[in-house]
């Protein structure tokens, strides 16, 4: 697929790389970029063949936030006043954490420099986050007069590191660096910056040997148990969950191949 402000390219069978593309801007968000992430999101999401998706930013940064000289007009809006187009914008960028939510395939953030404000919430709303030496993440909201709750970050960061980090982390609108993100739980590990890609590829190939359904079930089961009210309620939709799986073909050929000492060749069926 051809975007103006991202490439995606399959590193490896089974692995989908978007890769933000405005090094020049540290890859700062616009609608053009918002806009071509929805689209390769959804495209992604369409392709039975990709099994994890790598998102990460091209040049020194992976996702300065909002673009300071102008994010642009969100099409259909031009006429609209102030809040109406700004609220327009809002809903474009948050938009996408619902979007990264909802694909089947887990999403890897290979964090390389600097992830902050909409880029921080980006790395938020991945699934797996691993990054380089050189990562700085930062909740930059507060510090531009308004306030440090944007684009679900209010709602994810408690979950990642716990509440009591997250207001200090979100009241001050500090930085912080890849040691500091490792020792408080945000990232899965910090590794060298030129091992971060191929780290990233072979967690997304311990998915990829995993079948396509279970792993679309895991990501789907635990984000809605982040949501959810109660325990029991939690538990049932585990229990209807295991027993639908368990009846598919894959299900009883993995079975088959784990007595017979024999690899997988999963159908997704």
């Amino acid at each position: 697929m051809s975007y103006e402000n991202l490439t995606i390219d399959a590193p490896a069978e089974g692995v989908a790389r978007v890769t933000f593309n405005r090094p020049e801007r540290l890859n700062a968000l616009t609608h053009g970029l918002v806009s071509d992430l929805h689209d390769a999101l959804s495209t992604t999401d369409a392709d039975h063949d990709a099994r994890a998706i790598v998102l990460t930013g091209a040049g020194r940064g992976f996702s300065a936030g909002l673009d300071l000289t102008g994010y642009g007009v969100v099409p259909g809006t031009e006429s609209h006043g102030g809040p109406q187009r700004g609220m327009a914008i809002q809903q474009e960028i948050a938009g996408l954490v619902h979007h990264m939510r909802d694909v089947r395939q887990p999403i890897i953030a290979a964090i390389n420099g600097a992830a902050a404000g909409g880029g921080f919430a980006i790395a938020c709303a991945s699934d797996i986050r691993y990054c380089g030496e050189s990562a700085k993440f930062g909740t930059a909201f507060v510090r531009l007069g308004i306030s440090g709750c944007d684009i679900g970050v209010s709602w994810m960061l408690p979950r990642l590191i716990g509440a009591s980090r997250a207001w200090e982390l979100m009241l001050t609108g500090r930085v912080i660096d890849a040691t500091e993100a490792d020792r408080i739980g945000l990232v899965s590990a910090v590794v060298c910056d030129d091992a971060l890609i191929d780290t990233c590829l072979g967690v997304a190939a311990e998915i990829v040997g995993n079948s396509p359904f279970g792993v679309w079930m895991t990501k789907e089961v635990m984000w809605s148990n982040l949501e959810i009210g109660s325990l029991r309620a939690g538990i049932d939709l585990e229990n209807r969950t295991q027993i639908m799986t368990s009846l598919t073909a894959d299900s009883q050929e993995a079975m088959r191949s784990f007595l017979h000492r024999r690899q997988v060749k999963w159908s997704n069926r």
